[in-house]
């Protein structure tokens, strides 16, 4: 039995699939790195807001404690009577 040959067509449509799979290959990898980019920035403000929900969950918890009052009422900008403020205006 003898095998034929290709033909110059045939072996122009073949190059012409390897070359758009080739390149169709090379967008995908750079659409995975874009993702996986998207990815860990999506996980560090996952992170940030698990911790920013903890940190509120424990004032929560302890808001009887008077460090904890005392603490959340200097976020907020209040001072006690008789305290001087000094707000940095530098920046």
């Amino acid at each position: 039995m003898q095998v034929k040959k290709a033909g110059l067509l045939t072996k122009i449509v073949v190059l012409a699939l390897l070359i758009y799979l080739a390149t169709a290959l090379l967008d995908l990898r750079g659409q995975l790195q874009d993702a996986r980019t998207e990815q860990d920035i999506l996980s560090a403000q996952v992170a940030q807001t698990q911790q920013e929900i903890a940190e509120k969950q424990y004032v929560l918890e302890n808001k009887d404690d008077p460090d904890v009052l005392e603490q959340v009422a200097r976020d907020k900008g209040f001072v006690k009577p008789g305290e001087k403020l000094f707000v940095d205006v530098t920046n």
